[in-house]
C-alpha cells in the first residue's frame, strides 16, 4: 500500500489504537501518508505529540492535519472517558483499529483488578468499541479491525478463570486474549448486520516487536505489520466483507473457535458484567 491505489481514495477518519510504537506507529504514519485522517492514540502525550510531528514532516502536502488522544487503556475509566470525548469531537469515525496489545510473563492487573493481558487486549477494545458504535453506524459505510494474532490457533476461553489466576502463564494468557479479539469480531458482526459498517479481525504477520520479542526474536519490518493491517481497514476490495480474519492482508480461516457463536454470544454477555462490575459504570 506504497501507493493511494490501494486503499480508498477519499480521506477517511481513521482512530488507531497504540499508534506511538511498533505496528500501530507505522500504521499512523502510512495511512496518514494515504491521505487520511488519522488520530494517533497512546498512554504518554510526549510520544503522541512525537508521532503527530512525523506524520506532519513526512506528509504536509496533503493539508490533513493529523490528531491525537491519549488513554491508558489498562484502565477502564481512561477508555470510557476517550470514547466521550471522541463522541464529542468527530463529526464521524469510518475506520476504527483496535491494534494495542501487550504480553506479560508474570502475572499483572490492571487498574480495575483485571489480568492485565485480557484487560488491555480485550476488555478495553471492548468497551472502546461499544461506546463508539453509534458515532461508527453514523459514519457508515464504515470499518471496525481487531488485530488478533495467529496465535489464536489453539486457544481456548477458560470462563471458569479468565483472570488465570492460580496458574498463571503469560503465552496462555495473550493466546486467550487474542482468541477473544476474533470471538469478539464475530459477534460484533452478528449485532452489525444490515447496518454498512464492517468487521473484521487479523493476524498482522510475525513482525519485530516488543510483543513479539517478549518469547521470540526477528521478525518482518513495522511497515509490512501496518500494511497487513491497513490493507482489510482501507482496501475497498474487502469494504464488505463483514466477519472474516486476515493473515498477511488476505482472507484465511480462523480457528474454528474463533467463530463459534454460542461462545462468541458469551463472551460478549460475560464482558459486560465485567464492565458493570467497575465503579465508573
Amino acid at each position: 500500500m506504497s501507493e493511494r491505489s490501494g486503499a480508498e481514495t477519499d480521506s477517511k477518519i481513521v482512530l488507531i489504537t497504540g499508534s506511538t510504537d511498533g505496528i500501530g506507529r507505522a500504521a499512523a504514519l502510512e495511512a496518514a501518508g494515504l491521505g487520511h485522517s488519522v488520530i494517533v492514540h497512546g498512554r504518554s502525550e510526549a510520544r503522541v505529540n512525537a508521532v503527530i510531528h512525523e506524520i506532519r514532516q513526512r506528509g504536509g502536502e496533503t493539508g490533513i492535519e493529523p490528531r491525537g488522544v491519549t488513554a491508558d487503556l489498562s484502565s477502564l475509566a481512561d477508555v470510557r472517558a476517550l470514547a466521550r470525548r471522541l463522541r464529542h469531537d468527530l463529526p464521524r469515525l469510518d475506520v476504527l483499529i483496535n491494534n494495542a496489545g501487550v504480553i506479560s510473563r508474570t502475572r499483572r492487573v490492571s487498574r480495575d483488578g483485571y489480568e492485565l493481558t485480557f484487560a488491555v487486549n480485550h476488555l478495553a477494545h471492548f468497551l472502546l468499541t461499544t461506546d463508539l458504535l453509534d458515532l461508527i453506524t453514523k459514519s457508515a459505510p464504515a470499518r471496525i479491525v481487531n488485530v488478533s494474532s495467529m496465535v489464536h490457533y489453539g486457544a481456548e476461553i477458560d470462563f471458569d478463570d479468565l483472570m488465570l489466576e492460580p496458574h498463571y502463564d503469560g503465552r496462555r494468557a495473550y493466546e486467550q486474549s487474542k482468541l477473544a479479539n476474533v470471538l469478539f469480531t464475530t459477534e460484533l458482526t452478528r449485532r452489525l448486520d444490515g447496518t454498512g459498517v464492517t468487521a473484521v479481525s487479523l493476524h498482522p504477520g510475525v513482525i519485530n516487536t516488543k510483543v513479539l520479542h517478549e518469547y521470540f526474536s526477528g521478525g518482518a519490518p513495522t511497515e509490512q505489520g501496518a500494511r497487513n493491517v491497513l490493507i482489510p481497514a482501507l482496501d475497498p476490495a474487502y469494504a464488505d466483507l463483514t466477519g472474516a480474519y486476515f493473515s498477511d492482508a488476505r482472507p484465511r480461516d480462523p480457528d474454528p473457535a474463533g467463530t463459534d457463536s454460542d461462545t462468541a454470544r458469551r463472551l460478549w454477555e460475560v464482558s459486560e458484567e465485567l464492565l458493570s462490575s467497575c465503579t465508573f459504570f
